[in-house]
This record gives structure tokens, sequence and C-alpha cells, in this order.
């Protein structure tokens, strides 16, 4: 029996939020005082991504805004423009990838791959548009290709850490999902 209770399924939006926080925490420790010469790779967006398509009922469309706007704030970004871009990116990576349906992870890592390249140019295209200063592009491509490569740990880990798994069918019969 899977877990789909009430209970379970709060306390994984807690843990949502809790390494969310974390990750952010980590992000902003000032480890290194010089300036970076490569992206790390956005572990927000791939956790939120991965856990959108496998349990969409852990992270819901409010929570995702949420995270990604406090992060913007954060991070100092443009407020909510990441943000949007990561909850529709997080809805149409839902839409298209049902988690009730079977998806061989590399059809799903190369749709997640896709999505964050297209995000990546559009955030850039917003910004560009507005003359917003932004950084080189060659350390947004690092950044787009660190968070691809690094997309399939995120799984590994959300699934035998956290326990994050596709629904089964019964499960997603309980959460009333269409076949």
């Amino acid at each position: 029996m899977a877990r789909t209770t009430p209970t379970a399924i709060w306390l994984m939006r807690a843990a949502y939020v809790g390494l969310a926080l974390l990750i952010m925490f980590f992000h902003l420790l000032p480890l290194d005082t010089l300036p970076r010469r490569w992206s790390p790779p956005d572990l927000l967006l791939a956790m939120s991504l991965a856990w959108s398509v496998r349990r969409p009922d852990f992270v819901p469309p409010l929570l995702i805004a949420a995270v990604m706007f406090l992060a913007d704030l954060l991070f100092q970004r443009p407020p909510g423009l990441w943000a949007l871009l990561v909850l529709l990116a997080c809805e149409f990576a839902r839409s298209r990838l049902s988690p009730h349906r079977e998806t061989p992870f590399l059809a799903e890592w190369f749709a997640i791959s896709v999505i964050v390249i297209g995000m990546a140019l559009l955030n850039r295209v917003i910004l560009g548009i507005l003359a917003v200063e932004q950084a080189h592009i060659a350390l947004i491509l690092v950044q787009v290709i660190m968070t691809i490569a690094a997309y399939p740990l995120v799984v590994l880990l959300s699934q035998s850490v956290i326990g994050v798994r596709r629904l089964s069918a019964a499960d997603a019969e309980t959460l009333g999902a269409r076949p």
C-alpha cells in the first residue's frame, strides 16, 4: 500500500519546503569570496521538476510558486519571473509526462532537458527585452548543462532517500487521476 494518506502528503510537502530552504541556505553561504567562473546546477529547478513529474500531489502549484518566489527574493533575481517560468514548466511537464503512465527515464530526461533549455532561453529573452543586466551567456549555458546533468541524480536521491516514486495504477485511481 502506498503512502497516499493526507498526513503523508502534507509531510512530503513539508519535506519539499525543507529541502528547498536547505538548498537556498547552502547556496547563500559565503564559502568563496572570489567570483566563480562556472555556475552550479539549479537544484531547486531540478527538484521541482522531478517531484512534479513523479508525484504532483506532493508539490501543488501554489507551493512551487511560493518557494520559487522566495528564491527569487533571496537570490536577488527579478521577483516573480523565474518563479513564473518554473511554475509553467512544472505544469507543462506534469501534463505531458503523466505520473501514472509508464514513461522511460531517458524520454523523461530528454523532455526535462528541452524544458530547461526553453526556460533559460525564455528567461534570457524576457530580461533582454526589459533591458535587465544579465550574466554572461557562458555562465547560463554551464548552469543549464549542469542542471540537466544533475537531474538523474536528483531523481535517484528523491526516489531512494525520500521516497518520491511514480504513482502506481491503484494510487492514481485513488487520487482520481485520468488514465
